[in-house]
């Protein structure tokens, strides 16, 4: 099959992607971690929360389980949901990865419908896939079947006209300064309508 090549790259791209390993939370070490982060004081928070001071010490400690509704409380006071009181930030500090791709340095990889120039490939574990593509294929019938892969997907035009495909919709027309954001695992395909071959920006969720 002929343009599984793109599905091919993402699965690559995707080996070297996030790895999502996470671990236990810690509920005590969380509400304090947030109340760190606001530069409050036990006394403050437990006063934002509506709570005794002693009990946000004691759930801070993990000597007690708070019940659902000192969660309520806690997420209140702290102006956030529940469900976020469980959920630690996906990154704990800033590690300042940057890679720099100039034009026309990128690895290309060429298939019958499209021509990928993939960015940002110096570093490793993304969480995202960006790359720049010339848009070869000139008809549906060009593809053997629908394109899909795990993830979301981010498409600018760059350049020319696009049509983009996508399994339970109508196709769009898309111009240069268009863009579409889909699921990727949604069947798709993208044809130039445009007398030369359009170019896009294309980016790929790999988490």
């Amino acid at each position: 099959m002929r343009d599984d090549e793109q599905t091919k790259i993402i699965r690559i791209a995707r080996e070297n992607g996030a790895e999502n390993n996470p671990e236990p939370l810690n509920l005590g070490e969380r509400v304090r971690q947030l109340r760190k982060d606001r530069s409050w004081t036990l006394e403050q928070a437990a006063t934002q929360a509506g709570l005794a001071r002693s009990t946000l010490s004691k759930i801070e400690n993990g000597q007690m389980s708070p019940t659902y509704e000192a969660l309520k409380k806690l997420a209140d006071g702290l102006d956030i949901s529940i469900p976020q009181l469980f959920t630690p930030p996906s990154r704990a500090q800033v590690n300042g990865r940057i890679a720099v791709t100039k034009q026309g340095e990128g690895a290309t990889q060429v298939t019958t419908t499209y021509e990928h120039e993939l960015l940002g490939g110096t570093l490793t574990k993304k969480q995202m896939l960006p790359y720049r593509a010339r848009i070869r294929a000139r008809s549906f019938d060009d593809f053997d079947g629908w394109v899909r892969h795990d993830g979301e997907e981010f498409l600018y035009v760059l350049t020319g006209v696009v049509k983009l495909f996508t399994e339970f919709y109508e196709p769009v027309e898309l111009r240069r300064g268009d863009s579409a954001y889909y699921d990727a695992s949604m069947g798709h395909n993208v044809v130039s309508v445009s007398e030369d071959d359009a170019t896009i920006l294309w980016v790929t969720s790999l988490a």
